[in-house]
C-alpha cells in the first residue's frame, strides 16, 4: 500500500502545486509583512495570515488531488502488489462482471460525500468572504 500511496503523491503534487502557486501570486505580500513589522515571527505569520488566505487554492487542491486518485486505476493497478486492492481496482472488477446494486450504492455514495464537502468548503469560505468584505468596510468607516 505504501507504493499506491508514493505513487499517488507524486502524480497529484504538481497539480496540487500549480493551483496553490497561481493562489501565491495573487496574495498582497504587504500584509505579511506587516505582521512581521509588528513583531510575529515567520512560522505565526504563516499560520495566522498565510494559511488562511491561500486556503481556498489547498481545498481545491485537495479535492483535485482526490478526485485524480479516484479516477486513475492504471497507476493502481502498476503499482500495487499482490494482495493491495484499492477502491478503483474493486470497481473495475466488480463492473467487469456487470453492473450490480452494491456499485450503484458505492458510487451514489462517494458523490454525496465529494458533494458535501463541496458544498460544506463553499459555505465556509462564502461566509468568510462577506465577513472579510463587513471587516473591510468597517475599516473604511471608523
Amino acid at each position: 500500500m505504501l507504493t499506491i500511496w508514493l505513487a499517488h503523491v507524486t502524480f497529484c503534487t504538481a497539480y496540487v502545486a500549480v493551483v496553490i502557486s497561481s493562489r501565491m501570486r495573487e496574495l498582497d505580500r504587504s500584509i505579511e509583512e506587516a505582521a512581521m513589522d509588528l513583531g510575529a515571527t515567520p512560522l505565526k505569520v504563516f499560520f495566522i495570515i498565510t494559511l488562511p488566505m491561500i486556503m481556498p487554492a489547498v481545498i481545491s487542491g485537495w479535492l483535485l488531488a482526490f478526485t485524480l486518485s479516484l479516477d486513475d486505476l492504471v497507476i493502481a493497478s502498476f503499482v500495487s502488489g499482490p494482495g493491495a486492492t484499492t477502491l478503483p481496482m474493486l470497481v473495475f472488477s466488480s463492473v467487469r462482471m456487470g453492473v450490480n446494486p452494491e456499485i450503484n450504492a458505492l458510487a451514489s455514495i462517494i458523490l454525496g460525500v465529494v458533494g458535501i464537502v463541496g458544498f460544506i468548503a463553499w459555505y465556509l469560505m462564502a461566509r468568510a468572504e462577506k465577513q472579510r468584505v463587513r471587516d473591510i468596510q468597517r475599516a473604511r468607516r471608523g
